[in-house]
C-alpha cells in the first residue's frame, strides 16, 4: 500500500490543519466544516494527477481543441456522518463521480471505553465493479471502521483501483489497512499523528470530527 502524507510537504493544507486543531477555532462549527471541506478539495486535486486521462475534442466558438479528460469511472464513497463535509470537498472537484454512503461506526465493548467494536447498518452504493473507488473518512484511528466500509463496498463488485482518503491517521490505522486492503491501494492523509489514547481517540488529533462538525450525539 502506498501512503501519501501531506504533513511532510509544505502546502496550505498545513494552515487548514493548524486551525482544525485549535480549540478556540473549533468553537465555530461552520469554520470547522469549511476547513474539512477545503482539505477534501486540495486532496482531490492532488489525487486527480494520478488518474488516467484520454483526449476529447471540444468545439469552441472559433475552432476545436483536444483536451485530456479523466478516463476513470469514479465512485466517491463516504463514511457517515463525519465524512459528509469531506465528501463535499471531493465532490466539488470530481463533480461527475458516482456517490456511495455507508454507516460504519465504533461501539465501545467494555465499561471502561477502551475496547472498540465496529458496527455497519446502512449502504447506498452502485456497483464498484471496474470503477476507481475513492473512500473518504476524516479519521483513521484504529482503522476498524474503514476496513468495515471497504469490505462492504467491495462486496458490490471489484473496483479497478482503490484510494482511501483521511484527514488524520495513526500508525495503528495505517497498519490495519496494510493487513486488510490490496497492495495497490493508495492511502492519502493530511497528517499521521503519533497514536491514540486509552479511549482510542487520535492524539494530538483534534477531537471527535462528527461532533465538531454537527454537534454532540447521544
Amino acid at each position: 500500500m502506498k501512503v501519501i502524507n501531506f504533513s511532510e510537504q509544505n502546502s496550505v493544507i498545513n494552515q487548514y490543519m493548524s486551525e482544525l486543531r485549535d480549540k478556540s477555532y473549533q468553537r465555530n462549527r461552520q469554520l470547522f466544516r469549511n476547513n474539512i471541506r477545503r482539505i477534501g478539495e486540495m486532496m482531490a486535486y492532488e489525487l486527480s494527477k494520478t488518474l488516467q486521462y484520454k483526449p476529447k475534442t471540444i468545439t469552441t466558438p472559433l475552432g476545436t481543441i483536444d483536451v485530456p479528460l479523466i478516463k476513470d469511472d469514479l465512485l466517491l464513497a463516504t463514511v457517515l456522518r463525519a465524512g459528509l463535509p469531506f465528501h463535499e470537498g471531493f465532490l466539488e472537484v470530481f463533480d461527475h463521480a458516482h456517490n456511495a454512503f455507508i454507516s460504519a461506526y465504533r461501539m465501545y465493548t467494555n465499561r471502561e471505553h477502551t475496547e472498540v467494536g465496529i458496527h455497519t447498518e446502512y449502504l447506498a452504493s452502485p456497483s464498484c465493479k471496474g470503477k476507481t473507488l475513492v473512500i473518504v473518512d476524516p479519521m483513521l484511528a484504529t482503522g476498524g471502521s474503514m476496513v468495515a466500509a471497504y469490505e462492504a463496498l467491495l462486496a458490490t463488485g471489484k473496483p479497478a483501483n482503490v484510494h482511501i482518503c483521511c484527514v488524520i491517521s495513526t500508525p495503528e490505522g495505517v497498519e490495519m489497512l496494510r493487513q486488510n486492503v490490496t497492495d495497490d491501494t493508495t492511502l492519502w492523509c493530511a497528517a499521521i499523528d503519533p497514536g491514540m489514547n486509552a479511549n482510542k481517540y487520535i492524539v494530538p488529533g483534534f477531537g471527535d470530527c462528527g461532533d465538531l462538525c454537527y454537534g454532540e450525539k447521544l
